[in-house]
């Protein structure tokens, strides 16, 4: 396939889940092994060190960053609430501007009663270990853990203490090939999309991973990649639990750990740790096959993730819906731009939201947006640090009645579920109260419905562990942040339709 350097750059959007933004090696970690994001970062892209995604997990931070919308635009604060049918979508708009398509995988970002193929030239389906149907949870419960879908390694329900974890450690997949495992087939199908692309029509591939989402779970070589002495320290649990919000303390209750040593905690991360050096290891995968294509330098590359993940910070794993310290909603973002854009290789410490990936991409692409949003356009901070934004937010949880937003099928699950933990805290109030993050460079402000709101000096206090909010010294920065809480919502709280 020849050079499309005479027209619209071609896009790729590797979204990776769960990947915390200070899991990797530029970010001065010395466990992580992330060499592709490294060496790109060294000489074709910027990685940002403050990106921040709009909502902690994954469905409504998808939802924000394919529309350029905070969650709160249109109600898009549930897991099983996708984009509906006639709400403006980034692929949608691409594909109607003369872009082809390509979508792997996943469809979450949409409603399930959708037709995926209304929002992409071409859909790649996962498929189920026979090769008949599509299928994406079975490469996430099955043989890509190398258990059958056995759920052995969780140990008895009532007296295990990892029953709860999330971690399987390490896989054997007994000589199964890749195609056993989504995130392999994802990245092996794109791989040969671009090797066969033939058309003078730029395309867009969207590639969305399900790694670094736990179950946390590596195979070889990765899991052995990984210093566990290298590893730095997991934030501690609060030794007063009062001014922390209810659901961090209930599921770290329910989920038995507190008695793990920290040679456990550690393992579990190094397993995390892997995972992630896995999904930079696909990347590479991918930019190989651009650069064999001759399609690399006007490719447009973006890689970023919809969430962190807590992974042992707190004593608690995974994510939730309602609380925001920066290892969950502080994500990776590196861009690299095509050709004729200008760009200053580098880590940038700008201010900067996941809604920015869209307006930068229409950007690029010369594609006008047919509704408002408020995502803003990264290119000139590619060339040099400059004023982006003042403040980030993030958002979500429930108000009370809202029984509509809660994870029924989890729920009823019941305490068998890995879910449990935190699912059962849906049917709570205060424990699931709706709440927004305002935070600057310096200071972390939330407001909470039902329960004590939060209040952070990150100077002095990275890790979020000194609930201020009754500080009489810091009286003048909470009344300047929720000044800026309310000129947010007074921008952003609704849009109207453009005839």
């Amino acid at each position: 396939m020849g050079s499309n350097s005479n027209k619209r750059p071609n896009v790729v959007l590797f979204v990776h889940d769960s990947w915390r933004w200070d899991v990797m090696g530029h970010m001065g970690n010395p466990a992580a092994q992330t060499p592709v994001h490294d060496h790109l970062v060294e000489t074709d892209a910027v990685s940002f060190s403050s990106a921040f995604c709009q909502n902690p997990v994954c469905v409504p931070s998808r939802c924000s960053f394919m529309t350029g919308w905070y969650t709160h635009v249109r109600g898009h604060r549930a897991m099983e609430y996708g984009l509906e049918s006639g709400e403006p979508m980034l692929l949608q708009n691409m594909m109607r501007s003369g872009y082809h398509v390509w979508w792997a995988g996943r469809t979450h970002d949409i409603h399930s009663n959708n037709d995926v193929n209304d929002y992409c030239s071409e859909y790649y389906p996962l498929r189920n270990v026979d090769g008949l149907k599509p299928n994406w949870s079975i490469s996430r419960r099955g043989r890509s853990w190398g258990i059958d879908g056995s759920e052995a390694w969780r140990g008895d329900p009532e007296t295990s203490d990892q029953y709860y974890s999330f971690y399987v450690g390490e896989i054997d997949r007994k000589g199964e090939p890749y195609y056993f495992d989504g995130d392999w087939a994802v990245v092996e199908a794109a791989i040969e999309r671009i090797k066969t692309y033939d058309s003078d029509q730029p395309f867009c591939l969207y590639l969305p991973l399900t790694y670094p989402h736990p179950p946390y779970a590596v195979e070889e070589p990765w899991y052995s990649a990984i210093d566990r002495a290298a590893i730095p320290d997991r934030v501690r649990p609060p030794s007063d639990w009062s001014l922390v919000p209810s659901h961090l303390k209930g599921i770290h209750d329910r989920n038995r750990m507190a008695g793990w040593t920290e040679d456990r905690w550690r393992e579990l991360r190094a397993v995390y740790y892997a995972m992630c050096a896995r999904v930079d290891h696909q990347l590479g995968k991918v930019i190989e096959a651009l650069q064999e294509a001759g399609l690399y330098d006007d490719t447009a590359l973006f890689s970023f993730s919809d969430h962190g993940d807590f992974t042992g910070d707190y004593n608690l794993l995974e994510k939730v819906q309602n609380t925001f310290q920066d290892c969950l909603t502080r994500v990776p973002l590196l861009v690299k731009p095509p050709r004729g854009i200008a760009l200053q290789p580098r880590v940038s410490d700008a201010l900067v939201e996941l809604i920015d990936v869209p307006a930068t991409v229409e950007d690029w692409c010369g594609i006008e947006p047919g509704h408002r949003h408020f995502g803003r356009s990264l290119s000139g901070l590619l060339a040099q640090e400059q004023p982006h934004r003042d403040a980030v937010f993030s958002e979500g949880g429930r108000l009370e009645g809202d029984d509509h937003c809660i994870q029924q099928g989890a729920i009823d699950e019941g305490p068998t579920g890995m879910y449990w933990p935190r699912v059962i805290g849906h049917q709570n109030i205060p424990e699931y109260t709706k709440a927004i993050m305002c935070r600057t460079r310096d200071y972390k402000y939330v407001r909470r419905l039902y329960e004590t709101d939060e209040l952070y000096d990150l100077r002095s206090d990275p890790h979020e562990v000194n609930n201020r909010i009754h500080d009489p010294k810091m009286s003048g920065v909470l009344a300047e942040l929720k000044d800026r809480l309310l000129s947010h919502y007074l921008e952003t709280s609704d849009v109207v339709p453009r005839i």
